[in-house]
């Protein structure tokens, strides 16, 4: 609502139904607190006595290749108390999603060692199009909610998308054998003044808090027909219950702005009793995740900003799920997320973070190929199961849905397990509540606090000039080799900050504040160094405007990590001709698509020329080294046999001729590659490659990446 006021419109079951086809943590594990019936939401799973040998398997659930049905995207998964585990998934006659949908269902009774037919839930009678399946289990009653939408297009949309959905539920109290009659929320969102058309559960999942409140994220749009994207008001507002699912009520809306479209969501409980939703972009794209926070149980919620804690990747239904830990548990706090980790619907990729959900330490890729919406669920013995769309030629929907169940010992390849730990100690330097014991030049220095940031407030440094510093103490209890990870704002007109320790470089020193789009946090790994008990000093000093040309430094929290083992993190940059940093010095390029193997959603070309027209990428070098320089092209027998790439370096221009006929490598992420070799680059933003039209056929401007050696 425009007032930020609650929206509690309750709906009771029954009544309405309609017919309807500086702190520190050591993170060390803890025996398990209690049984699976008797645990609280959040808690911990049954613990081994000592590290399991680590295992993955995976198993076909749907698979369009096969039938009876045309495609099967968009997907829910839950695991009840005693561990069945009932998946769900659209059964689509067409590749549409305004199409006639079935809501399917599969259960397993062992653990997912073996699946039950597939079971229709809600079926497409004369073309009805459900779809949005979202499962919420009651812990206390092993109630099992189900909620979904009926989409329904204007004559005049010609698109495959709906312009209304309404919600409806259904409910189950024999673990998904049997299904209620389903409720029909009709008018439930008429309160929020935005004309909201479409209301769309999840998809996935939902939780039950700590106090027993049941909370699913519901998306909101108004129709296509006559809206352009920004019009559309893509929104979040969730639906709770505290009576176990007999009555439903709204809360408020997530605030609803055009530059932070929410859509597809979903909500995780923090250790300190916040909910955090975590979101995918509505109007879709390449970009980092939206994020808000709640301080009542999902009642109201803060002002959105995007987090790039999970990375750049596909605008997609991701999710997030807590594995241990939680609100009142004294177990390690896990949280989990899946993802396509690629700008386009490639790599599947599960990933684990220590300190909810701030940063994600490890990763591993499920599935290079292809990979669509996912969804995340474990069990009592602590083995993941992830539910997602794979393979196929479809660049928006799968050809299979597979299940695949592993353990912590196989995510983290033996770096952590529930018998042991991960053996990780975590102390954290709040740069916003400390900033008043900062010591800075000139300039101004201002507080914000705001939801979002780690602990509540981020420091905002407005420099006088070039050179000019901000400096914050720090205290290091004992004497020892530290990783350390820095948590920053990136405004939009963010500046180039250098940063060290003890007036010291690490690893990565030079960070370019600048939001890709809009504004935001980050994290960024500076480096491992040994550091002695006692006092300590970070400095941010700023080196020069960023590639928007602000000067602003904002910083949130240092992190101090001691760990047997390094964190999963790509020494590398990518820059795609879409992204920050990339730029048309002149000429006219024009974007396509017509030939495979670009990376993310197109590539740039222009015709043979004199030279005259030129692109260039700029990267923001963390820290100095020797980096290989690949680029990524889509060939074909037009393209250019010496595409003429300059690469600028610390010691000069290199001009290096590429035959964009022949094929590049292609990588997981996406693009095909060809290295020009290795150059000495410097932190900051001195060094960049460009490529002109100086050639024998067209040339192709897709992506730039930078690996860093040694």
């Amino acid at each position: 609502m425009a007032d930020g006021r609650i929206s509690r419109r309750q709906f009771t079951i029954g009544l309405a139904a309609g017919a309807a086809g500086v702190a520190s943590a050591a993170l060390v594990a803890s025996p398990a607190e209690a049984a699976t019936a008797g645990r609280k939401p959040g808690d911990g799973a049954h613990h081994p006595a000592g590290p399991r040998p680590a295992f993955f398997d995976e198993t076909t659930l749907w698979d369009a290749g096969v039938g009876p049905l045309v495609n099967y995207h968009v997907h829910g998964l839950a695991v009840l108390p005693d561990d069945t585990i009932i998946a769900m998934t659209e059964g689509r006659y067409e590749v549409c999603d305004a199409g006639p949908r079935d809501l399917l269902a599969r259960r397993s009774l062992d653990g997912g060692n073996t699946w039950e037919d597939t079971q229709t839930v809600v079926a497409s009678v004369d073309g009805q199009s459900w779809g949005n399946p979202t499962l919420v289990v009651d812990r206390h009653t092993g109630e099992v909610f189900l909620f979904y939408a009926l989409s329904l297009r204007l004559p005049e949309n010609t698109s495959c998308s709906g312009d209304s959905a309404d919600l409806y539920m259904v409910s189950s109290k024999d673990k998904g054998v049997t299904w209620s009659e389903p409720t029909h929320f009709a008018g439930l969102f008429d309160s929020f003044p935005y004309d909201w058309a479409l209301h769309s559960p999840g998809p996935g999942h939902g939780i039950q808090l700590d106090n027993g409140r049941l909370l699913l994220n519901v998306a909101h749009r108004r129709v296509i027909v006559g809206n352009t994207v920004q019009q559309r008001f893509y929104g979040v507002a969730s639906i709770y219950s505290d009576d176990h699912g007999r009555t439903w009520q709204t809360t408020g809306e997530v605030p609803v702005t055009v530059d932070y479209p929410m859509n597809e969501a979903r909500v995780v409980q923090r250790d300190d009793g916040s909910v955090l939703i975590n979101g995918r972009n509505g109007a879709g794209g390449t970009g980092e995740r939206i994020i808000a926070i709640s301080h009542d149980r999902g009642l109201t919620w803060s002002q959105p900003k995007l987090d790039g804690a999970t990375g750049v990747f596909n605008s997609v239904d991701a999710s997030t799920v807590r594995y241990t830990g939680g609100p009142g548990s004294k177990d390690v706090n896990r949280m989990l997320f899946s993802h396509p980790d690629s700008p386009a619907r490639f790599n599947m990729t599960v990933s684990v973070s220590y300190d909810e959900a701030y940063s994600y330490r490890y990763s591993r890729v499920i599935n290079p190929n292809r990979g669509y919406y996912s969804d995340l669920a474990h069990l009592s013995d602590g083995t993941i199961v992830l539910l997602y769309g794979c393979d196929g030629d479809n660049a928006s929907a799968p050809l299979r849905v597979n299940v695949a169940r592993f353990n912590l010992e196989w995510l983290t390849q033996g770096r952590d397990s529930l018998a042991t730990g991960p053996a990780i100690t975590e102390q954290v330097c709040d740069l916003g509540k400390n900033a008043r014991q900062a010591k800075r030049s000139t300039g101004i220095l201002s507080i914000i606090k705001e939801p979002t940031a780690r602990d509540g407030a981020r420091a905002l440094f407005t420099p006088g000039a070039v050179g000019d510093y901000i400096e914050f103490p720090f205290t290091v209890p004992h004497t020892g080799t530290y990783q350390i990870g820095l948590r920053y704002y990136r405004p939009v007109d963010g500046g180039l900050v250098t940063v060290t320790v003890d007036g010291a470089k690490l690893h990565n020193y030079a960070v370019d504040t600048t939001a890709e789009t809009v504004e935001g946090y980050d994290v960024v790994p500076l480096g491992t160094t040994r550091l002695r008990a006692g006092r300590h000093d970070v400095r941010f000093t700023l080196a020069g405007a960023g590639r928007g040309g602000g000067q602003l430094i904002s910083v949130n929290a240092l992190s101090l990590v001691r760990a047997p083992a390094a964190a999963d993190v790509r020494d590398e940059i990518v820059m795609d001709n879409a992204g920050l940093g990339y730029a048309v010095v002149s000429g006219t390029w024009a974007a396509g698509t017509g030939v495979a193997g670009y990376y993310g959603g197109n590539y740039s070309s222009h015709a043979a020329g004199t030279g005259t027209s030129v692109v260039r990428w700029q990267p923001a070098v963390l820290g100095d080294g020797q980096y290989e320089v690949q680029v990524s092209y889509t060939p074909a027998s037009n393209r250019a046999t010496n595409a003429p790439y300059t690469v600028i370096d610390a010691q000069g221009a290199t001009v290096v001729p590429v035959n964009q006929k022949l094929a590049g490598t292609p990588a997981a992420p996406g693009g095909t590659w060809v290295s020009l070799g290795v150059f000495p680059f410097q932190g900051g933003l001195g060094s960049s490659i460009e490529l002109s039209d100086n050639a024998d056929g067209f040339v192709i401007a897709d992506a730039v990446k930078l690996i860093r050696q040694g």
